[in-house]
Order: C-alpha cells, then structure tokens, then sequence
C-alpha cells in the first residue's frame, strides 16, 4: 500500500487536486490517500468548497507519493516556511513529488527542482519561472518528468499527469482503464501542451 499526501493550503485550485486524486482515488486497495496542511481541519479552495486536512505538518506520517497543487494561493504559500521545510523534507523519501499547475512554484522555491526540467502553468509560466534560475523551464510540455519530481501544466493536464504515474507505477493497461472508467480522455503527449499559446497571458486577481 503506497500513501499519497495532498497538500493543501488557502486558495488551492479544486481540479489541481481533486483530478489527480480522482485517478488516484479509484486505486483505494493499492493507494491510500491523506489531505495534509498546516493544521488540520478545513481549507478553503480558491473556488470556495473546503477540503478537510486529516493532519498537520508536524504529524503527517511519510508519503510516497506528494501531490502539490496549484492555485491563486501558491503565491502567499511561497512566504510560509513550515510549508516550504515540510515539502523538503517528505520529498527526500517520496517516489514521487507531484505538482499541478503553479504548485512547481513551490518545488522551485524549496530547491526541489534545482537542477532538474520542470514546467508548469502556460498562463501563468513567467511568474512560476521567476522563482528559480536553477530550473530548467520547459514551456511546451504537458508535464515533465525528471527523476522523483512530476511537474505539470496548468489544472487539467494534473490529470493527465497523474494517469502517466499510474502507469509507471501499476502498468499502462491500468492507467487505460482508470480514464476508461472516470470517461476521461487522456493526453498523452508529455512533451505537447495546446495552451503554451496562451503563454504568460493570465493575471493573479488583484
């Protein structure tokens, strides 16, 4: 059984997290799933609807698998230390660190990309790519995968993503079935994203 942390904090993006955890979600022999934060209880999606943290940094037990979504919140998140300290120390024994959309912000900040290839959001893209100069930024891609860490574009392609280490990890013929099942169509093209044309066009609500 592998444990999978999603990290929440305020003004998570809803698809960032519930897409992925959806794939995830229907693996529930092989994968468990536990909602992490700075403390436990409700937090608050950038759409309104609350997801419940079962813990808190301090007592999260190790994951396996990290899902960091994105959101108008990653930017305000990129202050919190606790946040950054926690990301870096459950990454060193995760399989996998994942992030969907402007969550490789957060990657970058904590040093977890230095290094490595990674993209993210297309409409948002400079302002992820700014937080690190040690990134190798990649605009066209869907998602990038380097080593333990999965970087994704923007909301969507989170799924995509997450279907991709389904397959790497339970075998393709699964992963198939899983977008079969949730009449998902899944991109497959890691390294093709459509949106890159609406590169750095997006705006942070003022």
């Amino acid at each position: 059984m592998l444990t999978l942390g999603a990290l929440l904090y305020p003004d998570f993006e809803l698809l960032d997290l519930y897409g992925p955890l959806e794939m995830f979600g229907t693996l529930s022999d092989e994968v468990n799933i536990v909602t992490v934060a700075d403390s436990t209880g409700p937090v608050a999606s950038t759409q309104g609807p609350k997801t419940v943290a079962d813990t808190d940094f301090d007592n999260a037990p190790p994951f396996d698998l990290l899902l960091i979504p994105g959101g108008i919140g990653t930017f305000p998140a990129l202050e919190n230390k606790a946040l950054l300290s926690f990301l870096t120390q459950q990454a060193i024994q995760a399989r996998y660190t994942m992030s969907v959309c402007t969550g490789s912000a957060l990657l970058a900040a904590a040093g977890l990309l230095d290094g490595r290839r990674a993209t993210s959001n297309k409409m948002f893209f400079s302002m992820v790519s700014g937080q690190s100069d040690k990134v190798d930024w990649v605009e066209n891609a869907r998602w990038v995968v380097d080593g333990p860490m999965v970087t994704s574009s923007g909301v969507s392609a989170g799924t995509d993503m997450a279907l991709a280490v389904i397959a790497d990890l339970f075998g393709t013929e699964r992963a198939e079935q899983i977008a079969v099942f949730t009449e998902y169509q899944w991109h497959r093209d890691a390294d093709s994203d459509p949106f890159v044309r609406y590169l750095n066009q997006g705006s942070v609500p003022g």
